[in-house]
């Protein structure tokens, strides 16, 4: 974990995690100079000029309901630069260290920005009877009114029944605004987000990509819901951010900023201590006798050059092209087994958030998936070739921000989907900002701690084991970035192959499935065939995945 700063807290209060302040384990050098604004601490959004404020006054707190059931605590942005103003406040759950931000705006041409022309009272803890536990003081939650042909970003939280004034916060002008829906839940009367009354959340762009100009303001979203409430986003009161000067790039860093991020946040990758299926290089795979196939002349596979340049490019995954292991013996053998030593990790470099962020991709290539465990109870039980497959690719992605290169957030693959964790729940390596991922036993899905996860219900399912070893890869020590949004790489071949990296075998999964269950008795047998019902196609068949640029997260979002 980062370190956590312990506030200056009423003594006769327990101690909260969000009574400590999150700062990175290591103190963050400064960036080498670039041609753009990366890490100035200032974005031109096309007149309106925004900061990321990290810094901020106390305004409220409830201490219950929310995640935990220790409420949260609401803040606005203090000190603001001179020329500058706030978009709305903060609000933070009581279970993690704090760790926030806001933007706040200066308009630079006039008529941006405005203030708004009244307040709407969203909620107060005064006239609800759901009231703080040990303290008497009360909050109030307004909504700002925009004028015409304006949108507001947030809202404003006060300690007096009284409005705010006018020129407390300011609306933005609508073409410089973006839709925007519900991210995640941070407090409510109840300890689930679907409670009634009143309802706080992270918010976010609706639109998102490499392509998408929406830009996150950092406020929350407020609003009372009840059980008969259409939940659709079409409805929310607020806007977020547009970034109208998107396509000049200019807060995005340069290459030599990418490779000093890098070097500071690059994933430590922990392998289980039992796994026999390492990552490579794409070159050392090729290098060492994988094959290209074509539909129709399967007896005469073609060597593939160690950069992929014999690769067909472009098109769509139709089958008519696959990739698979050596056909000898001895070399299949070896290949399936990777080289960890000089394996290799692949950039890919995405404009986030209308260019407020950068996204690192960090991909990794295993030539083969291992079979995969079932736990069934207290009895674990191998699952033949069930979950086996040629060539597999997983990833990690850093989350980063263009204002002053700090680490917001790092995704996880797992399987089919994945998992964000802000940098606060981080394992860091010791004594650097290097995160700390875990690789499945097998499967390769990747973890941001060590354990079990089960893939299924209850104590039923498929295992994911992670563990700390001496196997790991340092993916810092060698890597390549292999495309970019905002400057001129050169993409290898291998990128371009839109077909599967491992070929379709049609053993048929009732013969697996038959195998095992003849093994199994009783209570086991009958767990074991409710586990084959509810389980995803992507753990069945032995099917070769496409390459990472044929993923939806490539030009999207991770999800």
């Amino acid at each position: 974990m980062g370190n956590c700063i312990p506030c200056l807290v009423d003594e006769e209060n327990k101690s909260l995690p969000i009574d400590a302040i999150f700062k990175l384990p290591s103190p963050l050098s400064n960036w080498p100079t670039g041609t753009g604004n990366f890490g100035s601490g200032y974005v031109d959004l096309g007149g309106l000029e925004v900061c990321q404020i990290v810094t901020f006054n106390k305004v409220w707190a409830i201490d219950k309901g929310g995640p935990d059931n220790v409420g949260a605590t609401f803040y606005e942005p203090s000190p603001i630069p001179d020329g500058f103003s706030m978009f709305g406040c903060y609000c933070q759950p009581n279970n993690k260290p704090f760790f926030g931000w806001v933007l706040v705006g200066k308009d630079n041409v006039g008529e941006i920005l405005k203030n708004p022309i009244d307040y709407t009272l969203v909620w107060s803890s005064e006239s609800s009877k759901f009231k703080n536990k040990n303290s008497t003081d009360h909050g109030y939650i307004w909504l700002p009114i925009p004028p015409e042909g304006y949108k507001a970003l947030g809202h404003v939280v006060t300690t007096s029944p009284e409005k705010p004034t006018f020129d407390k916060i300011q609306c933005v002008r609508s073409d410089l605004t973006d839709e925007l829906e519900v991210e995640s839940w941070i407090w409510g009367q109840g300890t689930t987000s679907n409670a009634n009354g009143i309802n706080v959340h992270i918010v976010r762009p609706r639109e998102r990509g490499i392509k998408a100009q929406g830009v996150s303001v950092g406020t929350f979203l407020a609003r009372i819901t009840s059980d008969k409430d259409d939940e659709s986003n079409n409805t929310l009161s607020l806007a977020c951010l547009k970034n109208n000067k998107f396509s000049t790039f200019s807060s995005m860093p340069s290459l030599s900023q990418i490779q000093a991020l890098f070097e500071q946040y690059s994933p430590i990758i922990y392998f289980h201590p039992k796994e026999k299926y390492l990552p490579s290089s794409v070159n050392w795979y090729f290098a060492n006798g994988a094959l290209l196939y074509q539909k129709g002349q399967e007896s005469n596979p073609s060597p593939i050059e160690p950069n992929g340049s014999n690769l067909p490019q472009g098109g769509t995954n139709d089958g008519v092209y696959w990739l698979d292991l050596p056909i000898d013996d001895k070399e299949r053998d070896k290949t399936i087994k990777g080289d960890l030593l000089n394996s290799e990790v692949y950039l890919h470099i995405k404009p986030m958030l209308g260019a407020t962020f950068t996204d690192i991709a960090v991909w990794i290539f295993h030539p083969f998936n291992g079979p995969g465990t079932a736990k069934l109870g207290l009895i674990d039980v191998p699952l033949g070739k069930i979950g086996e497959h040629v060539g597999d690719w997983e990833h990690v992605t850093l989350r980063i921000s263009n204002f002053n290169g700090v680490l917001h957030k790092a995704y996880f693959s797992e399987h089919s989907g994945g998992t964000w964790r802000d940098a606060p729940l981080l394992e860091f390596q010791k004594d650097s900002n290097k995160v700390v991922a875990y690789s499945s036993l097998n499967g390769h899905a990747i973890f941001p701690k060590p354990g079990l996860v089960l893939q299924g219900a209850g104590d039923i399912g498929i295992r994911n084991d992670t563990a700390k070893s001496n196997l790991f890869l340092d993916s810092g020590k060698c890597y390549s970035i292999v495309s970019t949004e905002n400057l001129e790489i050169i993409e290898p071949p291998w990128l371009n192959y839109t077909r599967e990296w491992g070929p379709k075998i049609s053993y048929t999964l009732g013969d697996e499935v038959e195998k095992i269950e003849s093994l199994l008795r009783g209570n086991l047998k009958g767990a074991f065939e409710k586990l084959v019902k509810v389980l995803p196609n992507e753990i069945y068949g032995e099917e070769g995945p496409t390459g990472p640029k044929m993923k939806g997260n490539w030009i999207g979002d991770e999800v």
